[in-house]
């Protein structure tokens, strides 16, 4: 393990850059079971920011397995009552909320029925955190937890030490002023989304290596990067690393197809080979190596599944290094990547606050799911296109080169 020197000082980043916690605030810390040598240091950089009262709860995915292995089909995405009731006292008392990402055993659902893999979560429990979280009732934050299973995934060895070392680096503590390297970073960001605001495009081309996608914008599309405001005007930056800057497209107006450029590790299942295409908004084909099975399942969730929620742009300059991560924090910053499922309302002028029939209506996608998979790279361009039909470049091999 890091010193603890380092844990506090990666604890403290998370607390006052990421969930930005607030003097007498309450403050949920949200783990695997095997990450409480991060989550513990955040419990106390929490209290030292000024917490009220700090929650930690811990999740173990052993459950997960089993109730996908085992548990009869109609409670595969059942929601215990409580469960609901906790997350919405979460909203109520506008806590900070931090969540720790890290597989412990990134191959633990080998095996199982992917199909049953991609239904065995609380189905109205996801649906309620991601409502919640769009109408922004909590600051908060996602990071990164090393263990030795995800190390060993990466690296083909637990080198533990090795993966924290790349997640300080990822996160900017390996710089004299973190905060202040952060401060930088958001402003470059929040620049780009600048730039692609004035331009209003009407769509997004991505184009090359197989690909030839174009994601339709809505008019109230907004480009948003770096940091998020809760509805009571508190900035936070929900995920830390961050590289992207990203919009709601339009759920009605995907057309093409996509090959993903990456695996993706989505609980505990890798999918790899995955190409999808994407007629009138809605993915009428999805082929995979590995896991098409468990994309397909997820897809028929609901009736949003299989349309696109989310569109980002990632170049070069990302701090994450060039390999895969199987971990979606990491590998959806190294490169561009699309999201089948729920939207970000923030990302849609005047969509915040509407009922999930008014949302369709105006074509952003509402689901129970959120999945990013990786589609940019040296091979793909990207283009913004106007209304008249104008293509702009916005990057050339994994550069950024919008003014």
């Amino acid at each position: 393990m890091p010193p603890r020197e380092r844990m506090d000082a990666y604890a403290d980043l998370i607390v006052r850059v990421g969930a930005n916690v607030q003097e007498g605030q309450d403050v949920v810390v949200m783990g695997w079971i095997d990450h409480a040598p991060l989550m513990r240091p955040v419990v106390d950089a929490a209290y030292r920011a000024g917490a009220r009262y700090v929650e930690m709860s811990y999740r173990d995915d052993y459950g997960r397995r089993s109730l996908a292995e085992h548990g009869a089909e109609d409670v595969l995405s059942w929601t215990p009552p409580h469960s609901l009731l906790r997350l919405q006292d979460w909203a109520d008392r506008r806590v900070a909320y931090v969540q720790t990402l890290g597989d412990a055993d990134p191959s633990l659902m080998a095996g199982i029925d992917p199909a049953r893999v991609g239904k065995a979560e609380p189905y109205e429990a996801t649906k309620l955190l991601r409502r919640l979280s769009n109408e922004a009732h909590w600051s908060r934050t996602i990071v990164a937890c090393a263990t030795e299973g995800w190390a060993r995934q990466v690296y083909g060895e637990p080198d533990i030490e090795r993966l924290w070392d790349e997640i300080f680096a990822a996160v900017r503590l390996d710089e004299p002023d973190p905060i202040a390297a952060w401060q930088e970073h958001i402003a470059t960001l929040k620049g780009r989304a600048g730039a692609l605001n004035d331009r209003r495009f009407d769509a997004i081309h991505f184009h090359g290596g197989g690909t030839d996608l174009t994601v339709g914008l809505l008019r109230t599309s907004r480009w948003i990067a770096a940091t998020d405001f809760t509805h009571w005007g508190l900035e936070h930056c929900a995920n830390m690393p961050t590289e992207e800057v990203f919009t709601t497209p339009d759920r009605r107006r995907t057309e093409g197809v996509v090959r993903a450029t990456r695996p993706f590790n989505w609980y505990g299942y890798t999918v790899g080979g995955l190409e999808v295409e994407f007629r009138e908004g809605r993915a009428v084909r999805v082929d995979a190596d590995d896991g098409g099975g468990f994309i397909r399942s997820q897809m028929d969730a609901d009736e949003g599944g299989a349309f696109l929620g989310e569109v980002a742009l990632v170049d070069e300059s990302t701090r994450i290094p060039d390999r895969i991560f199987y971990n979606g924090l990491f590998d959806e910053n190294v490169a561009c990547h699309v999201a089948y499922g729920n939207a970000y309302t923030a990302a849609a002028e005047g969509a915040e606050g509407l009922s999930p029939d008014e949302l369709r209506e105006q074509g952003v996608n509402v689901s129970a799911t959120h999945v990013d998979f990786m589609i940019g790279g040296p091979e793909v361009d990207v283009d913004g296109v106007t209304t008249d039909g104008e293509r702009v470049p916005v990057m050339r091999q994994n550069r950024w080169v919008l003014d």
